[in-house]
């Protein structure tokens, strides 16, 4: 037994005759602990700056501010099983930052309207990404244990499939567009390309 694991035990064994108790351990928050959240706070950056200063705090319902940002970040005339995939992506990388806000001078956020998180517009939204975003509601992306990761992803290059992103957990948006309109394959096996090991969950 290592010294480290001895002075671990005599601590231990120290709380219970004391009376006092050790920190009990944190547990992940995964999709089976943590609900979605009701609303999320974006700090709002003048002209969707991502070096300009925090002009205000917005804060919206979670599945507006999904929808809003979706049409921003994936182009509407897109393939829908594209955008199923898109919309995905867009709402854990939000619901990863609800439960890791930060604060900036003075300013206490979730994400901002940038890219440095997902560029945000108000009053955005378009009927066939909002769609995207309303069918796969209840589905989420995430590894076996259900933790809630932010789902990462990049432009890519124009009508490419993505193969440098293939299997790296960042997802080539112009990727999603190639493998939904020419190889035909749905948002699921989409995702499965970016994400290896990563499953669809309900919720």
């Amino acid at each position: 037994m290592s010294w480290f694991r001895r002075v671990g035990f005599a601590m231990t064994g120290a709380a219970l005759v004391s009376g006092w108790s050790m920190a009990p351990p944190v547990h992940a928050q995964t999709i089976f602990n943590t609900p979605y959240p009701a609303v999320i706070r974006v700090a709002i950056r003048a002209y969707n700056n991502p070096t300009a200063p925090i002009l205000y705090v917005q804060t919206l319902g979670f599945e507006e501010y999904c929808e809003d940002v979706l049409p921003n970040e994936w182009i509407p005339s897109w393939n829908e099983e594209a955008l199923k995939a898109g919309a995905i992506a867009v709402k854990m990388f939000a619901w990863y930052w609800t439960l890791h806000p930060r604060t900036e001078n003075g300013w206490t956020y979730d994400v901002d309207n940038t890219t440095n998180y997902q560029t945000f517009k108000y009053l955005s939204g378009q009927y066939k990404t909002d769609l995207a975003v309303q069918q796969t509601w209840n589905m989420v992306f995430v590894p076996p244990d259900g933790a809630i990761k932010p789902l990462q992803y990049r432009q890519g290059s124009a009508h490419r499939p993505g193969y440098a992103y293939i299997g790296t957990y960042i997802m080539s948006q112009w990727g999603t567009e190639y493998w939904a309109k020419v190889a035909k394959l749905p948002f699921t096996q989409i995702l499965s390309l970016f994400y290896p090991g990563y499953q669809v969950r309900w919720v």
